[in-house]
């Protein structure tokens, strides 16, 4: 089973519309959708802005039976190579607002246990989106210090949940396959309103795409 973690109803609602709901529940206080996606088993839980959110969905995703893991929706891009409604596929994400440096944590974004501060994630080769870098904090903003800081690391782009998400599958032992279109830009002006204009197009490229990225994941 697909199990989709989604923070927002605006980008849940690309799949729903698309899904032949069989069961809805609560669980952890998030809506828990279960039935058919592009002929495959899916549970769809839409868990709402933020890394505890995100962790939750995961779980509850988990719970349900979900074999792997897909986080979708817009993110925010962080240099020029970054372009808007470009669908990117991440290959790694980090915690950029997780620093233990000062007890000896070797980067910014290291959890505890772990050696590297970036979290792997599955990339199916049948998709071929560019792949990209992502960080994962509780802030939307346009930070000058974020931003510097989300260079530094080595992220292209960045977002509120899919770190968390990663990090739960890594200690499930599940796959976790991110794929994000993007909604703004940092330069480019405010990234606020950047979202608000450009978020409706990036989704809907990002719909058209979704069968081609449920072709590609095992269930």
């Amino acid at each position: 089973m697909i199990g989709c973690v989604i923070a927002c109803d605006g980008e849940a609602e690309i799949l729903l519309s698309q899904t032949e709901i069989e069961g809805l529940k609560s669980m952890y206080g998030k809506p828990v959708y279960t039935g058919k996606a592009f002929g495959k088993d899916v549970v769809i839980v839409v868990c709402g802005v933020g890394k505890v959110n995100a962790a939750a969905g995961a779980c509850a995703a988990l719970s349900k039976g979900a074999d792997v893991i897909l986080n979708f929706g817009v993110a925010g891009g962080l240099h020029q190579n970054t372009e808007v409604s470009e669908i990117y596929l991440i290959e790694k994400a980090v915690q950029y607002d997780f620093d233990c440096t000062q007890l000896g944590a070797p980067k910014i974004g290291t959890l505890d246990g772990e050696t590297e501060n970036f979290l792997p994630l599955s990339v199916p080769e049948q998709l071929g989106f560019p792949r990209r870098a992502l960080g994962t904090g509780d802030r939307f903003n346009d930070s000058p210090a974020d931003h510097e800081l989300l260079l530094e690391l080595g992220c292209d782009v960045r977002e509120m949940e899919a770190a968390a998400i990663a990090q739960v599958c890594k200690y499930a032992s599940v796959p976790c396959v991110c794929v994000k279109a993007i909604s703004d830009v940092y330069g480019l002006g405010s990234t606020t309103d950047q979202y608000r204009k450009n978020r409706d197009f990036a989704l809907l490229n990002l719909k058209a795409r979704l069968p081609e990225i449920f072709a590609a994941l095992e269930d």
